[in-house]
């Protein structure tokens, strides 16, 4: 099949990409894509300290007992991980700091936290190896 012509005048010249736009816009969607694989690797990767809440029991209407695991990648540095009492209303009704000494790569730990208003859960907000000094022991 013969190829048509196109009516001249009416679509301009046809456009020729240079070599070094090619290459440039090669680069720049390589960058953009590394970006975004590290980012998400950030923010969807492994976390190098993790805790789930394993148990809670309420003891009385002014505390509650919590058991949580703690897995870490680095089990020779102490952390700290925050607990906390939640109320009937959803406020957070006591929190407490506790102290994860070095040990193993995945470790259970209880805590009693006391609360200002009766509590109906207790949970793990958190927890990181930045530990407080005043948590830290000589």
């Amino acid at each position: 099949m013969a190829e048509r012509a196109l009516p001249e005048g009416r679509y301009g010249a046809r456009r020729t990409i240079k070599r070094w736009q090619r290459w440039t816009l090669l680069s720049v969607a390589l960058l953009v894509g590394l970006v975004v694989a590290f980012v998400g690797y950030r923010n969807l990767g492994t976390k190098p300290i993790e805790a789930k809440q394993t148990s809670f029991e309420i003891i009385d209407d002014g505390s509650v007992k919590v058991t949580f695991e703690v897995s870490r990648d680095t089990p020779e540095r102490p952390a700290v991980c925050i607990i906390r009492a939640r109320s009937k209303d959803g406020d957070e009704a006591g929190r407490r700091e506790v102290l994860v000494p070095p040990g193993n790569s995945i470790v259970r730990e209880t805590t009693v936290l006391h609360s200002s208003k009766p509590p109906v859960t207790g949970e793990v907000f958190g927890c990181s190896y930045q530990v407080p000094a005043y948590l830290s022991t000589p």
